[in-house]
């Protein structure tokens, strides 16, 4: 892989490590500071929905002054969330404490860019190694990530506060990293140098572009929906250690971006759609697991299966959206998908809390399924559409 790939793989190890400080402490500590316990996952989903509000105006940005230059930015707007969460941790200021989630969310919109920066560096069949390549930044984020909450816990007089003071330093590193990263001249086929972009409801007609849509949206919230839930069930319900449910959450994550070691290649020698059906029998085996205990291997295995299930599904998804648009069209799909990818996490981490604390952790393992089941339907519809084409039916 080219030079390019390679800084934005290390910048997304570092951006990425915000993350999970969010995600391991947002609930723990939203349960403290709440007014209600059915609001003790909001600054996670608001994490989420920072994400999905920053989508499109990123993607404008990105369109107008480059990628780099909103790279750049985005890594400061990631480190004053930081700082801002302190500083609500420091005050016991719970509000306060969902603005920073959601101030971070607006950083990781633009981190999750990076994927597509790392295709358009790329030869068209390398698009896949590229993806998974820079998703790797996310397996040293996994193991970065939860150890700095744990180090910055008793950092400062009131505890956990120093967490996001990490949380600050990593967006900095990433900073740095990102001043060495030059943007590749993206090449446009010459065939669509005389073509007009189309409308987006044109090349949204294609069947083929919606199981990209589907596979990222659905892979997305219902990973969410479970990992949201999972610290606040296990260390408020299940009364595991803080430090196991460390371990889980940094399990779940590096399992993850782990598979990123061979997904791009498992998808060059399988193809898209086995992939994507691998994913969703992992996500299958996740609720089976979930279900079936409460012991710590039951939470530790049904997460790490999450994880796997999620690369498998949104790797693929990644791979195969550049094949439904042109290069001139590419940031106005880029922003369509991933604002349906991230509004549709968002709802799924906003319904987490409500789902748990109402219903039962069973209650929403089992909401799950059907969602399982419609991407299915889906997947097979199209290849069975796709093998009836080539055979000419």
């Amino acid at each position: 892989m080219n030079r390019a790939v390679w800084i934005l793989t290390l910048a997304q190890a570092l951006a990425m490590s915000a993350t999970p400080i969010m995600v391991l402490l947002g609930g723990i500590i939203g349960a403290q500071l709440a007014p209600s316990e059915e609001l003790a996952t909001l600054p996670i989903a608001l994490t989420v929905v920072g994400v999905a509000l920053t989508v499109l105006p990123a993607s404008r940005l990105m369109r107008r002054y480059g990628r780099r230059p909103v790279f750049l930015g985005g890594t400061l707007w990631g480190a004053s969330s930081g700082l801002m969460a302190m500083t609500a941790v420091l005050h016991s200021q719970f509000w306060l404490f969902c603005v920073a989630g959601l101030m971070l969310g607006g950083s990781a919109a633009i981190v999750l860019q990076y994927r597509f920066a790392a295709i358009e560096a790329v030869a068209v069949l390398d698009a896949p190694k590229a993806a998974s390549r820079v998703l790797l930044g996310g397996l040293a984020a996994a193991i970065i990530g939860p150890e700095l909450a744990l180090f910055g816990r008793d950092l400062l007089v009131t505890q956990y506060a120093g967490a996001f003071v990490m949380l600050s330093v990593t967006c900095l590193a990433a900073f740095a990293v990102l001043l060495w990263y030059r943007p590749p001249a993206v090449q446009i086929a010459e065939h669509d140098r005389h073509e007009a972009a189309r409308p987006l409801k044109q090349i949204l007609v294609s069947p083929v572009i919606w199981v990209a849509i589907l596979a990222g949206m659905l892979g997305y919230a219902l990973m969410s929906l479970i990992m949201t839930a999972t610290p606040v069930h296990m260390h408020h319900h299940g009364s595991h250690t803080l430090a196991d449910t460390k371990w889980v959450i940094q399990s779940h994550i590096i399992a993850m971006y782990l598979p990123s070691l061979i997904s791009g290649w498992l998808i060059a020698r399988l193809g898209i759609l086995p992939m994507m059906m691998a994913g969703l029998v992992a996500y299958l085996l996740t609720v089976g697991l979930a279900l079936a205990g409460s012991e710590l291997l039951n939470y530790w295995s049904a997460l790490v299966l999450l994880g796997i299930g999620w690369n498998f599904l949104f790797v693929a998804a990644t791979a195969l959206l550049p094949e439904c648009y042109r290069a001139s069209e590419r940031f106005k799909v880029q922003a369509f998908n991933d604002s349906v990818i991230f509004s549709a996490q968002a709802l799924a981490s906003l319904s987490a809390g409500w789902l748990l604390f109402s219903f039962g952790w069973q209650t929403l393992l089992l909401c799950t399924l059907p969602f399982i089941g419609v991407l299915l339907l889906v997947m097979v519809s199209v290849q069975w559409r796709q093998r009836t084409v080539a055979a000419g039916g």
